[in-house]
């Protein structure tokens, strides 16, 4: 048995159909960690076993099984676990006093019947998109070992690559969900922000800080964002491609795209338009701006540097990575003295941005223009800088105008994996999801769409 590749739904299938047992899932992820276990940084093995009989024995009484009964999860390491520091992926906060209680979305999938089997690597402090962490050992890419994972959520992308997880928790402040899932070759959600509480996830940016989940598919994912929401959504009745109005922004999105996403992206756009969607590229001249309207510095710099100035982490600065600290210490602290004008270059980005999707289903673009780069050809602080800049430019903009995103897998077999990205409207999260069954659906490898 396997989680590699397998939808929750597929997993609950075989659980109530007696093909296989929570404790089996458990052992599988745990060996699968025990053979390379560098996506986690702390794993709660006995926890795990105990929960799986506790979720066999209950299946076997015919208890009415919750929607995540038995599934192995992982969560990264920036969530509150009753009893346990929440070190955020610092070296800084590793003897923090322990958590008094799970954070509310920790809560509500353990509530759900889900299996927390670790909690798993992550960039310093969310504060990058590449996944690299100098303190910790390596988390590679799975795809392919010389490149980076992406991030800021790296291992929970890792860990459902590998079959540790069946769905990695993340957060996304500026693409730390949609990043990592592009690179790795996975479905990966940023929710409207205002429906999933923050409350227990070390913070980033309050204003731009998002909770997601990381998957195989569409459908895992809009069940766990049910799960985590603070106040259920209405489902959306599923639609069909044929209809349905697709806009391409032409302004800075699609600038600087590598040959294999840009080949994929025109190859997906292709597939959409045979499965009967109508595609239109369109101008959207305010994202042509984003560098005059972020000019002052970034909003998520500006708030960092406050939290961690008032926490006093920055006592601590010989102890954090520098590709983080320069963002924050330096960048940050400039950001910070100009914080009325950043927020009031995000609110002229929210207005002006408005009017682009109108008449739209869905803005439709790569999540990320190159695909994951090699570790070594970003190991110095210029070219690291270069490749993050690129890595959180799509996706970041999302953030910024407070939409829903989804991030679904464009690579076909033997190419190196590259993310399609469908743009929702602000708590138009429900509708995304119908759309990201049809267009994964459409752009699959196996799909008779997705041919030349």
């Amino acid at each position: 048995m396997t989680l590699a590749g397998r939808t929750i739904s597929q997993l609950q299938s075989d659980l109530l159909g007696g093909r296989t047992t929570s404790r089996a899932l458990v052992e599988a992820a745990l060996e699968s960690i025990a053979r390379d276990g560098t996506a986690f940084a702390r794993v709660a093995a006995e926890r795990a076993r105990a929960e799986a009989d506790a979720s066999d024995l209950a299946r076997a009484r015919g208890d009415v099984s919750p929607p995540l009964a038995g599934i192995p999860v992982s969560a990264k390491d920036l969530f509150d676990v009753a009893g346990e520091a929440t070190p955020a992926g610092s070296i800084i906060l590793h003897d923090a006093p322990p958590a008094k209680a799970d954070a509310p979305v920790i809560a509500r999938l353990r509530k759900a019947g889900a299996i927390v089997v670790g909690r798993t690597h992550m960039s310093e402090f969310a504060f990058t998109g590449l996944g690299l962490n100098p303190h910790f050992p390596v988390c590679v890419n799975p795809r392919d070992a010389t490149r980076a994972p992406g991030g800021s959520s790296s291992g929970a992308a890792v860990s459902v690559a590998r079959g540790q997880a069946a769905m990695g928790l993340g957060t996304d402040t500026g693409g730390s969900v949609r990043i990592p899932a592009a690179f790795c070759g996975l479905t990966g959600f940023k929710p409207t922000q205002a429906r999933i509480t923050r409350e227990g996830a070390f913070p980033l940016s309050v204003s731009l800080d998002s909770i997601g989940p990381i998957a195989n598919s569409v459908s895992c994912c809009r069940l766990v964002d049910a799960i985590l929401a603070d106040v259920p959504s209405e489902p959306h009745p599923g639609v069909a491609l044929r209809g349905l109005r697709f806009a391409v922004p032409t302004d800075f999105v699609l600038d600087d795209l590598d040959a294999t996403v840009a080949a994929a992206f025109e190859r997906t756009l292709r597939a959409l338009a045979l499965a009967g969607a109508r595609i239109e590229h369109i101008r959207v001249p305010v994202f042509a701006r984003m560098p005059e309207l972020t000019a002052r510095g970034a909003l998520a710099g500006a708030q960092a540097y406050a939290y961690h100035r008032l926490a006093e982490l920055l006592q601590h600065r010989d102890q954090y990575d520098p590709n983080v600290l320069v963002r924050i210490e330096e960048r940050g602290r400039e950001a910070a003295a100009n914080i009325i004008d950043i927020v009031e270059a995000r609110a002229t980005l929210i207005r002006e941005s408005a009017p682009a999707s109108a008449g739209f289903d869905a803005l439709i673009f790569p999540t990320v223009p190159i695909v994951a780069p090699r570790i070594a050809d970003v190991e110095e602080p210029a070219a690291f800088a270069k490749a993050n800049m690129l890595a959180l430019r799509n996706t970041s903009l999302i953030n910024l105008i407070d939409r829903c995103a989804l991030s679904v897998p464009m690579q076909r077999d033997g190419e190196l994996p590259s993310g399609l990205m469908i743009v929702g409207e602000n708590m138009g999260d429900a509708k995304v999801f119908a759309m990201g069954e049809a267009v994964e659906g459409a752009v699959s490898p196996n799909s008779r769409h997705d041919r030349p």
